[in-house]
């Protein structure tokens, strides 16, 4: 069998293809809810191992690697603060970070010194940064799909650019959160795995600041 590290983090596994913002990818699905999926027992059971285990979760920080549309590849690292909190910063060449601080999402161009700005109450990104979690509502988890190493949650996004879909994929043993896709109106992939995790170390609070003055301001929805 193939290991786990090399299925999460081939690009192959996911086909497809993702633009230069790749995580931030996560920020321009503006969701709608669809209408109520039913689950097994099983899956209802291992919906809520997944939450309890995720929800107790207040500070992550980690490095993440992201794959494009024909196999290139980025990364940098992450820090996640609930409630409302999260830092994506990409290592060079790529001079680019997603930052929400609490109320907004930047996704920045350093290079260009620009930043596009997304209410984050409108991005699927609210479903990880709520003070409480709740992936067993139907409402919000619209498929399981359960490997023996792999627990995928499947998240349908109804947006004005067209329906996407975002995949939460966490260890089956261990419940950890391992990776995430997200698939655009195009049926592109943006795949972002995760790794070298720590939770529960408090992240530096200048890291989820947003400069409002200093990055001109290219959108704001």
């Amino acid at each position: 069998m193939t290991p786990l590290s090399d299925r999460l983090l081939s690009p192959t596994r996911f086909g497809g293809a993702v633009g230069v913002f790749a995580a931030a990818c996560l920020v321009l699905l503006l969701a709608a809810l669809p209408a109520a999926a039913q689950f097994t027992p099983q899956q209802q059971e291992a919906l809520g191992k997944i939450n309890t285990y995720f929800d107790g979760i207040r500070q992550m920080q980690g490095e993440f690697i992201q794959f494009g549309p024909n196999g290139e590849q980025s990364e940098g690292v992450f820090f996640i603060e609930r409630p409302g909190k999260i830092r994506f910063h990409y290592k060079a060449p790529v001079k680019m970070d997603v930052i929400a601080d609490g109320s907004q999402v930047a996704v920045q161009d350093r290079s260009m010194m620009t930043q596009d700005l997304y209410p984050l109450s409108k991005t699927p990104l609210r479903y990880l940064l709520s003070d409480r979690i709740d992936l067993t509502s139907a409402n919000i988890v619209r498929q399981v799909i359960e490997e023996p190493d792999l627990i995928t949650l499947v998240l349908v996004q109804e947006s004005a650019f067209g329906d996407g879909k975002l995949r939460l994929i966490f260890d089956a043993k261990t419940y950890e959160l391992k990776q995430w896709v997200v698939t655009d109106p195009q049926g592109l992939d943006t795949s972002v795995a995760i790794y070298n995790v720590e939770t529960g170390k408090k992240a530096d609070p200048e890291y989820f600041k947003i400069d409002y003055y200093r990055f001109r301001t290219g959108t704001n929805k």
